[in-house]
């Protein structure tokens, strides 16, 4: 049962010359050119990211749950999730063409959630943005 509307959101990055990338466990915006996101712990992507690291943030549209499916079903170093990907890269950041919605974000603070998994909440500032306002935003209830 889904108790709040999801959506489907994919973060990812180049670094050392590897491609990274995840399905985000939650993500909303804490003002105009911030945002705050949910990685788990498990998670290599969430493992490798630092302070000032520029990230793609990409709100998936309804025709992309492949792409929901496949980033959130692998780590990156068991599969490379690009292969048959339409993405861009742009100073390290890579989101996904024709999502709902495209940001390149800057990271500026990480922080461990206390308990079990101790997840990662990842702050970040909104760069540059792209909205296909053609789209609908994919929900994690279209995948169920």
């Amino acid at each position: 049962m889904n108790l709040l509307n999801m959506g489907v959101n994919i973060v990812a990055l180049e670094k050392n010359d590897k491609l990274y990338g995840m399905a985000c466990a939650w993500a909303t915006m804490v003002g105009t050119e911030e945002l705050v996101l949910l990685l788990g712990s498990q998670s290599e992507t969430a493992n490798i990211l630092e302070i000032g690291d520029k990230i793609g943030v990409s709100a998936l549209s309804i025709n992309q749950k492949d792409c929901a499916i496949l980033f959130g079903s692998y780590h990156s170093s068991k599969k490379n999730k690009f292969i048959n990907q339409d993405y861009s890269l742009n100073q390290g950041a890579i989101t996904i063409k024709n999502a709902k919605v495209q940001m390149q974000c800057e990271v500026f603070n990480i922080t461990r959630v206390k308990g079990n998994n101790e997840d990662f909440l990842v702050f970040a500032k909104v760069i540059a943005q792209e909205v296909n306002k053609k789209e609908k935003f994919l929900s994690m209830e279209d995948i169920d």
